[in-house]
């Protein structure tokens, strides 16, 4: 039998632990855990609101250089309201913006960004960017549509109640749109449309119209 493999957890360098475990607490993410030995290991694990997978530092725990973690993605339903959240949590986070080239969400294309949402607000398109006070940096980035085959084709699931919300709005728009173009009529089986949609949205089929 085929065994799943499940990111669990992202280690990332920091100088100072309890300065981290503020800073993200500070965020919202939840202490999942904080232990210390005797040996000087110390291990803390935060989590992302809806996010399946943690991020966990410490010391004793990676040899790497403290904030030389880099490109973390953090994905979001919505990226404007999840950068206010964030800078309203005390995160020094960049202004919205698009690659104009490929890999430029990285930093590391010269010239290769752009300000603003991706044209249409297309899925995967639009990015903003984080750093904690180590200098480790976070990419936000918006995700509305899977790509067809990079989800479980026998389960829909949503990762928070915001998540869930937004998939909702997104129907109610389209399903307004369906019911204009048949006349503006009711559609009794709205019900049934909607669960299309958002079935076809979370796994990038084509969507009921």
């Amino acid at each position: 039998m085929k065994q799943d493999l499940k990111v669990e957890a992202v280690v990332i360098p920091v100088s100072d632990v309890d300065r981290s475990k503020k800073f993200y607490e500070d965020l919202g993410w939840r202490l999942d855990a904080d232990f210390a030995f005797d040996n000087g290991f110390r291990v803390v694990q935060v989590t992302p609101p809806g996010s399946p997978a943690s991020i966990q530092f410490g010391t004793r725990i990676t040899s790497r250089r403290p904030g030389t973690a880099e490109g973390v993605y953090l994905v979001v339903s919505d990226i404007a309201a999840a950068r206010e959240q964030l800078a309203a949590a005390g995160a020094d986070v960049g202004e919205v913006f698009h690659p104009e080239a490929p890999g430029a969400q990285f930093g590391q294309v010269p010239d290769g960004q752009a300000g603003g949402l991706a044209a249409d607000r297309a899925s995967y398109g639009s990015f903003a960017a984080f750093r904690d006070p180590d200098g480790n940096t976070f990419l936000l980035q918006e995700v509305t549509t899977r790509i067809p085959g990079r989800v479980d084709s026998t389960s829909t699931t949503y990762a928070s109640v915001s998540d869930l919300a937004g998939a909702l709005r997104r129907a109610a728009a389209a399903h307004g749109e369906h019911e204009a173009r048949d006349g503006g009529a009711h559609d009794e089986n709205w019900p049934d449309w909607y669960a299309a949609y958002l079935v076809a949205e979370h796994h990038g089929d084509e969507l009921p119209r």
